[in-house]
């Protein structure tokens, strides 16, 4: 495996999240490891969100923040599911160690193949 790409995670051939890093093998870890914690893994937490019907992000503590979620036994679950669920997802990705074309291709597949879980708002 290549150190720096865009990845893609895909489920039954469908095209879900598209990422960058400049250390595929820990990124890959970082979003499904076991002991993967809630701020390493975007794509769990954000599926977590879909099936607990927790989809708006708050930034204010106590307020469906991140921190809070965590400590709620079913959105728990609902996380630690994800993460098993992302373990069983095709994985595929691209060597570029240009950080440039890296975003650029991140975007470009993001919007192409119309992966659900990504978005670029700013938070």
């Amino acid at each position: 495996m290549p150190q720096n790409g865009v990845y893609l995670f895909s489920e039954n051939g469908k095209p879900l999240y598209v990422g960058r890093s400049n250390r595929l093998r820990g990124r890959y870890t970082a979003h499904c490891g076991k002991s993967s914690p809630h701020n390493a893994a975007a794509f769990a937490f954000k599926l977590a969100r879909e099936s607990t019907g927790k989809m708006t992000a708050s930034y204010v503590a106590g307020k469906d923040d991140r921190k809070t979620l965590m400590q709620d036994p079913a959105f728990k679950q609902a996380f630690e599911d994800a993460k098993a669920r992302i373990r069983k997802m095709d994985y595929r990705f691209v060597e570029e160690a240009d950080q440039v074309k890296q975003a650029l291709l991140e975007i470009y597949c993001t919007v192409v193949l119309k992966t659900p879980y990504n978005d670029f708002d700013t938070h």
